[in-house]
């Protein structure tokens, strides 16, 4: 048996680690959120309230669970929340993953961190795992030092990095791209979708799985865990109304210039997923591969 503690299991990737991690029998699960647990099922696990943010709370729990493995999802994203509110950023981005990490180091844990591609500056994506950081805005230079802090800790640590994650939950409190777009032109919105971005848009059950292999291998390093597919914002708008035969017309190219955003966003990211193949036996779905897995939850949930 082995220990995983799982942190922001009421976030998106936070409950598909949840519900795939408790039906394993070599698992001894303990999922933690800053709030009251959210999950429809309760079963199958040990649930702590934890605030990543308070050193006190955070020595608390690992020092009792005492975890073989800690899987950190629990993170501040909303990228332009960040760049307004810088302070917010690092108690949750940098502080929060030093406390994590202190902890995990007196009890010997395998940490496994989630990163972004918003280290990157975007001029030259696809990036492998030697890409140079270089972040052009506060959320990802604080996800940078988070990293750095992992990297230089005693432990025995991954960091996985990943792209734009989709997918669905039990009461979901924030929407993604995919269901946004499908949303709006179901209702016949025009939608303004930038064309001048791309990424690899990630499936949140491909990057649970990613996060499951980099323990059950003991990994250690930096790790890719995107989806397979590099497209531009547009284009991955485009695929969804595709997908669900919705009118293209609605989708309205602009540049990122004109959304006035408070934080910049890097041009080309997506990610080389080479090693992760190779060393972790990563296998993502494509996009539409994704949708259509999404809208088999959708569809079951309505039932």
């Amino acid at each position: 048996m082995k220990k995983i503690l799982v942190t922001g299991s009421n976030g998106l990737l936070g409950q598909k680690l949840v519900y795939k991690l408790k039906a394993r029998p070599d698992v001894e699960l303990v999922a933690t959120a800053r709030g009251a647990n959210r999950l429809l099922d309760q079963t199958g696990y040990t649930f702590y309230q934890l605030d990543i943010e308070n050193r006190e709370n955070v020595d608390e729990v690992i020092d009792a669970v005492k975890p073989d493995h800690i899987i950190h999802t629990a993170a501040m994203t909303q990228v332009d929340d960040c760049e307004l509110d810088h302070a917010a950023c690092d108690r949750a981005n940098v502080d929060a993953v030093q406390y994590m990490v202190n902890a995990a180091e007196r009890n010997n844990c395998h940490f496994v961190h989630i990163s972004t591609d918003f280290i990157f500056n975007g001029e030259e994506g696809p990036y492998d795992e030697e890409g140079v950081a270089d972040p052009l805005s506060y959320y990802g230079n604080a996800k940078w030092k988070g990293e750095l802090i992992v990297q230089q800790s005693k432990l025995k640590w991954a960091i996985l990095r990943t792209v734009l994650v989709y997918g669905i939950v039990d009461n979901m409190s924030r929407s993604n791209i995919v269901l946004w777009a499908k949303g709006a032109l179901e209702k016949g919105e025009p939608i303004n979708v930038v064309d001048d971005q791309f990424r690899s848009p990630t499936l949140a059950e491909d990057l649970a799985d990613g996060c499951i292999l980099a323990v059950d291998k003991q990994a250690t390093g930096i790790y890719n865990i995107s989806g397979k597919d590099q497209l531009s914002i547009i284009d991955l708008v485009r695929t969804v109304a595709d997908y669900y035969g919705l009118d293209k017309s609605l989708i309205n190219p602009v540049s990122s210039k004109t959304l006035n955003q408070p934080a910049k966003r890097p041009p080309v990211t997506g990610f080389i997923l080479d090693k992760a193949r190779r060393e972790l036996g990563y296998n993502p779905h494509s996009f539409t591969e994704g949708i259509a897995l999404m809208e088999k939850q959708l569809a079951e949930m309505k039932q």
